[in-house]
């Protein structure tokens, strides 16, 4: 089964479907491609304020609730309230490509882990030094370098990865992400997102039913 992933790396539904994309990355007949979407970089992005952060807390709790996820009192404390931070998910987008490159398999280990350091660690993940030091901590050493001085094969990459996501979505009607396509014999089809926040067990045969 051929599975994309449309995400973006500041996104905290996404963080949200974390357990059901993990449940599908483990299963071998099951392909799961990563694609960025650009939604919170360049003209997505923004300066967080005292209105956004309360705005993106009581969404963070909605998400919580549902899915079981933690969103930390570091992570409110440290990146929500920061003075002067940065909502911005071009660096990690960025990032996660620069892994694309070099280790493609450790791709959704890297966003799981930029993931975590935001949401339970407290940790800015839209700071390049941080996003540095989890790939290496990470083992990823060749991707923190390219990370670190971006080629201009990098860039485009990045921007053509995002730009094709876009388009996907504009072809498919989809106004958000997570957005999970499944490939069938018609093409790409949208698969619910209610399906990322259930029982994620069940959500295989669920996405075999739907590629049938």
């Amino acid at each position: 089964m051929q599975l994309t992933y449309l995400y973006d790396p500041l996104c905290g539904w996404c963080y949200g479907a974390q357990p059901a994309i993990t449940r599908l990355n483990e299963l071998s007949d099951i392909s799961v491609t990563l694609m960025p979407t650009g939604l919170f970089a360049g003209p997505g992005a923004r300066k967080m304020d005292e209105s956004f952060a309360s705005f993106a807390w009581q969404n963070d709790q909605r998400i919580a609730k549902l899915t079981g996820q933690v969103f930390s009192t570091a992570y409110r404390n440290n990146v929500l309230k920061k003075p002067g931070g940065s909502f911005d998910s071009g660096p990690a987008g960025l990032a996660l490509t620069a892994v694309q490159m070099t280790a493609p398999k450790q791709t959704f280990k890297a966003l799981k882990a930029f993931q975590n350091a935001r949401y339970v660690d407290g940790l800015d993940n839209a700071n390049n030094d941080i996003l540095i030091k989890i790939l290496r901590d990470l083992g990823l050493a060749e991707a923190a370098e390219l990370f670190a001085h971006p080629t201009n094969e990098l860039r485009s990459t990045y921007q053509d990865t995002t730009q094709q996501a876009q388009r996907f979505m504009q072809r498919l009607g989809l106004n958000g992400v997570p957005s999970l396509l499944i490939e069938t014999t018609s093409g790409p089809k949208p698969v619910s997102s209610n399906l990322l926040y259930g029982d994620v067990d069940k959500l295989p045969q669920q996405l075999k039913t739907l590629s049938a």
